[in-house]
């Protein structure tokens, strides 16, 4: 039973309902003999404007995103093109988060997922691509779905967060938000949502619990 204030839920969809990119990431490091987090260096610089933040509001192509990527990573100090990251995106799901989302509709929680995504035309990139069957169903779970790529704002602009709360009516302080870069989080707690970091699937699990009194693994 739920022994505190919560209602709703927002949750992140890479490296919360899925293993985070960042594990891929420096699998690719290693390999090529690149820098340890260099990519994430990358996408953390100038993170308001720089490629990344443009293409998760629709705002170039993915043939220009390829360009400005391999521009701004060798500016720092290794050339990698953009296709190769995007590469890397496609997380596996995490069960034992599919099953919280399940349970928390069956208790009434009002849930959004909060996802910075692009159009990739490709199945197997795109977490919430119409073609891919397993993630749909996932998808169906949630009240409210608020893409980057359909509403032109990201995280961790304001804009984005002062839109789900338009938009799903929920009060923030009743409110718990999901994510796995404390950079997106900033921005929620200063709405008074309360914020989970994600490190790990049982760990986030382990603080759900902790907030809503409701067993969940």
């Amino acid at each position: 039973m739920n022994n505190k204030k919560f209602s709703s839920i927002f949750w992140d969809f890479g490296g919360v309902i899925t293993s985070s990119p960042f594990e891929a990431f420096n699998v690719f490091e290693r390999k090529n003999k690149i820098p340890k987090d260099f990519i994430r260096k990358v996408n953390s610089h100038n993170p308001y404007k720089n490629a990344w933040a443009q293409l998760e509001q629709s705002k170039i192509s993915l043939q220009e995103f390829n360009i400005l990527f391999a521009q701004e990573s060798k500016e720092l100090g290794r050339e990698i093109a953009g296709h190769e990251v995007l590469s890397l995106l496609q997380g596996n799901l995490r069960p034992k988060i599919v099953k919280a989302i399940e349970k928390f509709k069956e208790l009434g929680f009002l849930q959004a997922c909060l996802t910075n995504n692009f159009d990739s035309g490709d199945r197997d990139i795109s977490a919430l691509d119409d073609k891919n069957d397993e993630r749909l169903k996932i998808m169906k779970l949630f009240d409210f779905i608020i893409e980057s790529k359909e509403v032109g704002v990201r995280k961790p602009n304001n804009e984005f967060y002062e839109l789900a709360l338009k938009r799903t009516k929920v009060d923030p302080e009743k409110t718990i938000f999901l994510d796995d870069l404390g950079i997106n989080l900033k921005p929620a707690k200063l709405l008074k949502i309360t914020t989970i970091k994600v490190y790990s699937e049982n760990q986030a699990l382990e603080e759900l619990e902790s907030l809503t009194g409701i067993k969940l693994n």
